[in-house]
C-alpha cells in the first residue's frame, strides 16, 4: 500500500456532468466515449457505513461493490441509537417500514444521576415534533437490514466476504485494489473509478494513508452492553441515561414481540473507568467479545439507586453481554488522496456519548453519493465531499471526548455529587439546554435543522395525525 506521501491528488478523466449517476467517461486510451458507461465504486467493509454507501450509490444509479473481510455478515452487537438526522436518510432510500419491523421509535429521553434524580427530560423524534422518527434498535438488525436491501437492490454477486483488503493502487482512470482470502489465501483483484474505506476503526486503508498512526486512543473507559426481555418502563419507548462518564448506566428497549406485551428486549449498558488512558485497553476493540460477569457487577454494585430498575439485576439475568474499551482515533487532516477516501469509523471513530456513530456513518454514505452525482471528476468530488464531512465530524469526535450531551449528567454530578433538593439551583435550564441542545446542533440533529431538509416526511406527518 502507498503512504499518503505517494497519493497526490491526480484526477485522470472527466466525467459528464449528469443527473443521478449515468456517465459518459472519455478513454484517454482507447480515444472514443464509452456511452451509457456506470460508474463504479468498490467499497472496503461490509459493515453499516459500507452497506450504507452501497445503498446510497445504488439510488444513484452508480455501481458499487463491497468487500468485507469476514467470513459472514453476522448479526452482531446489541443496542445503538438512530437519530432523526440519520434516519432521515435511510426513509429516503426506502428503508423506514423495515426500521419499524426491527426497532423502537425512541419517544423520549431522560438523563439522570446515578441516585436517580433528574437532569434533564425531553422528547424525542416525532413525538418532539421531528418530522422522522429517531429509531432504538439492535445494531445488528440494523445491519441486517441494510444488508438484505443491498442484496435484493445491488445482488448478491455485488457483495463479498472473505475478501481482506491488502493493496490498491491508482492506475490512469482507475483504482485498483486487491484482496486476500483467508479460506484458501486466493488473491483478487477488482477494478473501480474509487474505492471507499469504510473499513473501521482498523481500517486497512486509513493506514496506507497514515501508516504510523498507531492504534487507536483509550481513554481508560470500558464499556459493558447487552440485552434481555425486561419489563417495560413508561411507555415501553423511553430511553435513560444515569451516572457521568466516570460511572454510566444505559437502559432502552429496542425491540418489542406482541407475543410478550408486557415486556421489552433491553438494552443496557455500563461505562466505567479501568484505567487512565495511559495505556492500550486490555483487550482489542470487538463488537463480539463475551463480558465477564463478575467485572461487570464489581463495577455496579452500590453505585447506583435509580428505582425504576435495578442495574445489577439486569446485568444477571443477560444470557451473553460483550465489552467495549472506550476507543477513538484524533481528527485525521485529509481523508481523500485522489480515487481513495474514507468513510464511517474508519474516517471518524468516536465516543458513543451522543449516539452519532453508525449515523455520522450514514450522513457520509448520503453525502459521498451526492458529490459523486454533482462533481465532474471522481478526484474532486471526494475532495468536496472530504471538505464537508471532516470538519463536521472533528467536531462531534472532540465534543464526544468532553462528554457529549451526557456530559450535562458530569456539570451536576460535580455540583451535588450527594444529590440536590432543585436541580435549577446547581445548573440553570439555559446551561444545561446550551450542552444538550448545543450538541445536537454540532451533530446536526437539532430539530430545525432535521425538518428543514427534504426526505419522505408528508405520509409519516399524516400517520401521527398532522396536517
Amino acid at each position: 500500500m502507498r503512504s499518503a506521501a505517494k497519493q497526490p491528488f491526480s484526477p485522470s478523466f472527466s466525467e459528464a456532468r449528469g443527473s443521478w449517476g449515468r456517465f459518459r467517461r472519455w478513454n484517454r486510451f482507447q480515444g472514443h466515449a464509452e456511452n451509457d458507461k456506470v460508474m463504479k465504486v468498490l467499497i472496503a467493509g461490509g459493515g453499516i457505513g459500507g452497506l450504507a454507501t452501497a445503498l446510497s450509490l445504488h439510488a444513484v444509479g452508480i455501481e458499487a461493490e463491497v468487500f468485507e473481510q469476514a467470513r459472514e455478515l453476522r448479526e452482531v452487537g446489541v443496542g445503538i441509537n438512530t437519530l432523526p438526522h440519520a434516519v432521515k436518510e435511510l426513509a429516503t432510500l426506502g428503508l423506514l417500514s423495515g426500521l419499524d419491523r426491527v426497532g423502537i421509535r425512541t419517544s423520549e429521553l431522560i438523563y439522570m444521576s446515578r441516585l436517580g434524580q433528574t437532569v434533564w427530560q425531553e422528547l424525542r423524534g416525532m413525538d418532539a415534533g421531528y418530522d422522522t422518527p429517531q429509531f432504538s434498535i439492535h445494531r445488528g438488525k440494523l445491519l441486517g437490514l441494510l444488508h438484505q436491501a443491498a442484496l435484493e437492490r445491488l445482488g448478491s454477486a455485488q457483495i463479498h466476504t472473505d475478501h481482506r483488503l491488502v493493496g490498491f493502487d491508482e492506475r490512469a482512470d482507475r483504482i485498483v485494489a486487491r484482496f486476500e482470502r483467508r479460506d484458501g489465501g486466493e488473491r483478487i483483484e477488482a477494478a473501480g473509478d474509487a474505492l471507499i474505506g469504510a473499513d473501521g476503526i482498523h481500517s486497512a486503508v486509513r493506514s496506507a494513508f497514515y501508516p504510523d498512526e498507531g492504534s487507536p486512543i483509550w481513554s481508560g473507559m470500558m464499556g459493558w452492553r447487552g440485552a434481555t426481555e425486561w419489563p417495560i418502563y413508561r411507555d415501553g419507548q423511553t430511553m435513560v441515561i444515569a451516572g457521568g462518564n466516570a460511572a454510566k448506566f444505559v437502559f432502552y428497549p429496542i425491540h418489542a414481540d406482541p407475543a410478550k406485551p408486557d415486556t421489552r428486549l433491553t438494552n443496557w449498558g455500563i461505562m466505567a473507568r479501568i484505567g487512565d488512558g495511559t495505556k492500550p485497553p486490555p483487550r482489542r476493540e470487538d463488537w463480539s467479545r463475551p463480558g465477564r460477569l463478575d467485572e461487570v457487577l464489581s463495577l455496579v454494585r452500590d453505585k447506583f439507586r435509580l428505582g425504576f430498575t435495578e442495574p445489577e439485576a439486569l446485568i444477571e439475568a443477560t444470557e451473553t453481554f460483550y465489552e467495549y474499551p472506550n476507543c477513538d482515533r484524533d481528527p485525521l487532516p485529509r481523508w481523500s488522496f485522489g480515487r481513495v477516501t474514507l468513510l464511517g469509523d474508519a474516517a471518524h471513530p468516536m465516543y458513543p456519548n451522543g449516539s452519532n456513530g453508525a449515523g455520522q456513518a450514514i450522513l457520509d454514505a448520503r453525502r459521498l453519493a451526492a458529490h459523486l452525482t454533482s462533481c465532474t471528476s471522481v478526484a474532486e468530488a471526494l475532495a468536496a465531499y472530504d471538505a464537508e464531512r471532516r470538519p463536521a465530524t472533528a467536531a462531534i469526535v472532540l465534543s464526544n471526548r468532553r462528554g457529549g450531551p451526557e456530559g450535562v449528567i458530569d456539570v451536576v454530578e460535580a455540583r451535588a455529587p450527594h444529590g440536590f433538593d432543585d436541580i435549577d439551583k446547581v445548573a440553570s435550564y439555559a446551561e444545561r439546554e446550551a450542552i444538550v441542545r448545543g450538541y445536537a446542533s454540532l451533530a446536526g440533529y437539532a430539530k430545525d435543522q432535521v425538518n428543514t431538509r427534504g426526505g419522505p416526511v408528508r405520509a409519516e406527518r399524516q400517520r401521527k395525525g398532522r396536517t
